[in-house]
This record gives C-alpha cells, structure tokens and sequence, in this order.
C-alpha cells in the first residue's frame, strides 16, 4: 500500500492518522467521562494531566492531518454517490475537523482560565489562553462538554454511515479506510 493518497484510495499515512486519531478519541472519550468521579488525589492529578495531554496530541496530528490533505490527492467520491450524500459527508467531515480543534482548545482555556499549569506530559509548559477567570472557566468548560456531545453523536453518523456503504451498499467507502475487508479478485 502506498503512502500517499489517490484518487481511488486513502494511503497508508492518512489511514494510520484517521485510526491514531479515532483510538485517541474514544480512549479521551471514555477517561473524560471517568476522571471527574475519581476521588481528589494524586492519582486524579496525573489522569487530568494525561487527558490533557492526549488532548493536545489531538490537536496536533489534526494540524498534521489536514496539512497532509492540502499537500496529498484526496481520493474521488465513490462512484454513483448521490451528490447529497457526497454534500453530508463533506460537511460531516468538516465539522469533525472543527470539533477535533475546538475540544482541545476548549480544554486548554479552561485549564488556562481555573489557573492550572498545563505541561505537555511534564516535558514543557505551554503558554495559557488566559488568566484566572471563573466566568471564562465556566463557559469554556460547557463548551467543552458540548462539543463532547456533538463529536459523539457525530462519530456515530460518520462510522454508521460507512457501515451502511459496506453492508448496504456494497460500494468500497469504508475498504478504502479498512483495505483488508476489499474483496480480492
């Protein structure tokens, strides 16, 4: 399988993105949802630190993987794609896009307005977004929570959607990011 993308087909590199970021994804997903249960601690200190970590790493192979899509071919749509569904599943695509930045960023400016340092898992400090702002801090983490809900629900649209190209439609939409499913000739 080649790296690059082509017309017919996602390469190798955007393939092991879209899985790294999906892994990632469900793995912050499920720690997100768990952590504020967790008893106050060190051990609750070091998950938070981790998620934002992660988190972070998110938003940066999200850089990476659009970068890559505006320097690599994209493969075409597949063919006989009613142009409604091509129009959904470019907008599904973008908002996706949008959520994988604003949940990072929404994390990092709530941890910048409650006051905490935020360390890339504890080699480096960044930069916060803001100062101590209770107010920012409340809205940044409904924000949070909110684009939470939306990036489920969308996932779910987007991976449903693939499932009923593969099963229903029978047309190479999902092989094309699950290569070993093609039919061999």
């Amino acid at each position: 399988m080649a790296i690059k993308n082509n017309s017919q087909t996602w390469g190798s590199l955007s393939i092991g993105l879209h899985w790294l970021t999906l892994i990632m994804i469900l793995s912050l997903m499920v720690v997100g949802l768990l952590m504020t249960d967790m008893p106050n601690g060190p051990q609750k200190i070091q998950v938070y630190a981790m998620h934002k970590s992660f988190g972070l790493t998110v938003l940066g192979l999200t850089i990476l993987r659009l970068l890559w899509r505006l320097f690599s071919t994209n493969p075409d749509d597949v063919p006989n794609t009613p142009a409604w569904q091509a129009l959904v599943a470019k907008l599904t695509h973008g908002a996706l896009y949008v959520l994988l930045f604003a949940m990072p960023i929404s994390g990092w400016l709530y941890n910048s307005a409650a006051g905490f340092p935020l360390k890339y898992f504890g080699l480096f400090k960044l930069p916060r977004l803001s100062g101590f702002d209770p107010g920012l801090k409340e809205l940044a983490g409904d924000a949070h929570e909110t684009f939470f809900y939306i990036l489920a629900l969308l996932m779910l649209m987007h991976a449903g959607a693939a499932l009923k190209h593969h099963y229903f439609d029978k047309d190479n939409t999902l092989t094309r990011m699950l290569p070993w499913l093609a039919k061999k000739p």
